[in-house]
């Protein structure tokens, strides 16, 4: 693996969700609201997650468990080609925790959202948590999404995600993991991303803070 994509797997660990080593809450004040579902079995119902475009692309269905909740804001922008980035982002993250769950790295759902570096990224990332015989629970928040959109088919979008919500399981036993809420359960990304063929917006690279000071609660 090279260095820039180790660079993008570290990244995606926000894309993720859930770290396998995550950071668990306190019931301090500043916390966010507790985890829907964080503390159910393995026998879940799956619920779907995704958006309904209305640009007649045929997009994968994406099912998450009901103990994995992803919630992003702000969800529009106003403006049908940032509202379109801004939808797929968030299915792209929704495909990622998918494959995690479903221990599938090479998940279709999750390969119509990636391309190139970005796509390698994202298989690799959704292997270590099968490979380690884990998957996700829990809630993270994405927040403060901007887009910026360079032209026709190519844009960026930077936000921030809420991870002290966000626990790891073990597949086997249920055992759910965590840990104590720093600053760096509060991550900056920053993704590109081109707009293909089809008319998705697919990621193509990632970087992240972890411990930003524009993140922080």
């Amino acid at each position: 693996m090279t260095r820039s994509t180790r660079r993008v797997v570290a990244a995606l660990t926000a894309s993720a969700a859930l770290l396998l080593t995550a950071c668990g809450g306190s019931d301090d004040s500043k916390d966010n609201d507790k985890i829907a579902g964080a503390d159910a079995g393995s026998g879940k119902s799956a619920s779907p997650s995704s958006s309904t475009p209305a640009d007649g692309t045929d997009r994968p269905e994406i099912k998450l468990p009901s103990d994995v909740k992803l919630t992003f804001t702000p969800e529009r922008a106003g403006d049908s080609v940032k509202d379109a980035i801004l939808r797929d982002n968030a299915d792209m993250i929704r495909a990622l925790n998918m494959a995690i769950v479903a221990g599938d790295p090479q998940l279709p759902a999750l390969e119509f959202y990636t391309e190139g570096e970005g796509a390698v990224a994202a298989r690799d990332w959704a292997k270590s948590f099968k490979d380690a015989g884990w998957t996700v629970t829990g809630t993270v928040r994405y927040f403060d999404r901007n887009v910026k959109v360079k032209s026709k088919d190519s844009a960026a979008i930077g936000y921030c995600a809420d991870e002290s919500r966000g626990f790891s399981r073990d597949v086997k036993t249920d055992e759910i993991k965590r840990t104590k809420v720093t600053k760096d359960s509060y991550v900056a990304y920053s993704a590109q991303l081109r707009k293909n063929k089809q008319g998705v917006w697919e990621l193509m690279k990632m970087t992240s803070t972890r411990g930003a000071t524009g993140c922080q609660p």
